[in-house]
């Protein structure tokens, strides 16, 4: 039957799949929000619409399935760009729904006016259009689902006029039969088998679009060395012998990978922030598989290139490999001394987070999945904390944007009801989203927080340091952050030994809220 677009909408991302939508009401998109409880869908209501984006990527990145979020027109969609920005830096999928002014070329001063609201969010997004007709906007929900599928994840923006949206429309169509990606097929592999059947030493750079759990399989067979990316933790599993981790940002990876006879990196852009240099070090033939075009062509020079997803290649590649022979050229040992000397090098660079790390990964269960900030507590834990499943830990890479963990993890939690989330923050990054813990304490989640208090922004003052800066503008005056979560209705504790954090730790994951852990560089 005929109801107002606004409510179609909703029972069109219902058969689509989606159970729960974050975002804030307003009277601009109320009509978003008449239909979502008919449509059975779950809503959590956010604090800011910048908790509402980073819990859509936190919800993405924990079920693989788009996060979405209605905001309101005008600082609604800006408040949410951001975390738009970093979905699409993190090639996370995420669809932000937002209202629009009916008009703006002809008239001025309406509430939430922008010159062009649409044009502002395709800066962060894959795109972003506006829906003047109900079946504009079915057809643009359909495509970017189908996108979704498809493509390289990212995140897209609809908007539709207030008038649209309350006007009566017919109800979306059922769901298509989605489109199917390519696969890779043996003849693909020629060039790839040909290169593995003479290596001695094969290197593999697993990146967070690798997806498959065969890759431990897969490196085993082949006797071949890997490193991953940050997103790409976890790919080996724990324990493989020639896994030298998250550990390209060490300079003396390039050393290690100019070692190798053959390069093949998967699901990995090999930009900036996955080495922190220029080039990868590779001397010899480099191969890529990638789902985008943009990355294939890079700086990097691949001999060999496919258009692939990560799984498919992984899983055309173990069938492919029964007849190569182990290569015999990497050592365990080799690698394990090397693993030492960067980790080291890590405890070195900022002294005395090691030790935390390690007694607080030993509190936690070894599938919880962790959602970390801009801190120097996680840019520790990203090298030296290796991880037992793929796409359990998750940082703002890209965009690197503070604020990220909390809504984010908050998005993690709801996506995984019984199972381990935590939030690894630092002090001041904390300050742009706590207020999210109010959302967090009403949704009833078990989420231990950790926040690393040293009392200022520490990496902007070691590298003004390092830069003959004056340190300056870099402390700013902290609550009493135990009892602000207490005033939310969370718990909190200030462990002052390790194991007394571990204790904590321990008891936040069956608490019936969350439980903020402060911790200071004191605690050791």
């Amino acid at each position: 039957m005929k109801r107002p677009l606004g409510a179609q909408i909703s029972h069109m991302l219902r058969d689509r799949g989606v159970d729960v939508i974050f975002g804030i009401p307003g009277v601009h998109n109320q009509e978003m929000y008449r239909g979502i409880e008919e449509a059975g869908i779950t809503h959590v209501l956010a604090r800011h619409e910048q908790g509402a984006g980073f819990m859509a990527d936190g919800y993405a990145r924990a079920t693989g399935k788009p996060g979405v979020a209605y905001v309101i027109t005008g600082p609604g969609l800006c408040n949410i760009m951001t975390p738009m920005g970093q979905a699409f830096t993190d090639s996370v999928p995420m669809l932000v729904m937002s209202s629009c002014l009916d008009e703006t070329q002809g008239v001025c001063g309406q509430l939430h006016q922008m010159k062009d609201q649409r044009a502002a969010a395709e800066t962060v997004t894959d795109w972003s259009h506006q829906a003047n007709t109900a079946q504009a906007a079915y057809n643009l929900v359909e495509r970017a689902f189908e996108e979704f599928e498809l493509n390289r994840p990212r995140p897209k923006h609809i908007q539709v006029p207030i008038a649209q949206l309350e006007a009566d429309a017919d109800p979306a169509p059922f769901p298509n039969q989605p489109g199917l990606r390519s696969k890779v097929l043996p003849p693909d592999l020629a060039p790839v088998m040909s290169m593995l059947n003479i290596a001695r030493r094969p290197l593999f750079i697993l990146g967070g679009g690798a997806r498959s759990n065969l890759w431990r399989q897969i490196l085993t067979q082949l006797g071949a060395a890997c490193f991953t990316t940050y997103a790409g933790r976890g790919m080996a599993g724990l324990g493989y012998a020639l896994d030298y981790g998250a550990m390209l940002p060490r300079p003396g990876s390039a050393d290690v990978i100019a070692s190798a006879d053959l390069v093949v990196v998967v699901g990995a852009e090999l930009g900036e922030v996955d080495l922190w240099r220029n080039t990868l070090g590779h001397t010899a033939n480099l191969v890529r598989i990638d789902l985008d075009p943009k990355v294939l062509s890079d700086h990097h020079r691949a001999a060999v290139k496919l258009q692939a997803d990560g799984e498919s290649f992984a899983h055309a590649l173990w069938a492919a490999i029964d007849h190569v022979k182990p290569a015999t050229g990497w050592t365990a040992e080799e690698v394990a001394n090397t693993r030492r000397r960067w980790r080291a090098e890590v405890d070195a660079e900022r002294p005395g987070i090691v030790p935390v790390l390690d007694a607080l990964r030993a509190a936690m269960p070894g599938d919880t999945m962790i959602y970390s900030d801009m801190t120097q507590f996680a840019y520790v834990a990203k090298e030296v904390w290796d991880m037992g499943y793929p796409y359990h830990w998750h940082h703002p890479t890209g965009f690197g944007t503070l604020g990220y963990a909390l809504p984010a993890g908050i998005g993690g939690a709801v996506a995984r009801r019984g199972k381990p989330t935590a939030v690894i923050a630092g002090d001041y990054g904390f300050h742009y989203t706590m207020q999210e813990l109010g959302a967090a304490v009403e949704l009833g989640l078990s989420l231990p927080i950790i926040l690393w208090d040293n009392g200022k922004l520490k990496e902007i003052e070691d590298s003004m340091v390092r830069g003959q800066i004056a340190s300056n503008a870099i402390v700013a005056r902290n609550p009493d952050f135990c009892k602000l979560a207490e005033a939310f209705g969370a718990l909190s504790s200030a462990p002052s030994s390790l194991p007394e954090m571990q204790e904590a730790v321990r008891s936040a994951f069956s608490a019936p809220v969350p439980t903020l852990i402060r911790i200071t560089p004191d605690i050791l």
